[in-house]
């Protein structure tokens, strides 16, 4: 672990591009600081068309719940009609989406303007 405590949320802040939520994430996504992360998501994703960029690369660690935070936050989206992108400079974060079978769920990007790009294709999670 990174020393952050685990009682305390992650730290996010968010800002609009346009008709696109952006959600930077730090620190720790796990059972404890999961929780108040996935209301504000479920917030998010709760009206038609939700349009929203997780952006990852300040993101220490993500456990299990962690990660079934970023799939409902998807499935609701979707639900939706709306679209969920990461943006990730993880090989490592890229491998245990291998790893559990997610590879292909999520719409990965390297960076914050290719995620933003509407016309940009999903990166493949290699």
């Amino acid at each position: 672990m990174s020393g952050i405590d685990p009682r305390s949320a992650p730290h996010h802040t968010e800002h609009t591009v346009g008709e696109t939520t952006v959600v930077e994430l730090r620190g720790e996504i796990d059972i404890f600081t999961a929780p108040p992360l996935a209301a504000r998501l479920e917030a998010l994703t709760a009206g038609p068309h939700p349009d929203l960029v997780l952006d990852l690369r300040s993101t220490a660690f993500i456990d299990c719940t962690g990660l079934g935070v970023l799939c409902r936050a998807r499935n609701r989206a979707e639900a939706r009609y709306g679209r969920l992108r990461l943006v990730t400079d993880s090989t490592g974060f890229r491998r245990i989406l291998r790893a559990v079978g997610l590879a292909g769920v999520f719409e990965l990007h390297s960076s914050l303007s290719a995620a933003l790009d509407r016309t940009s294709a999903a990166v493949a999670a290699g």
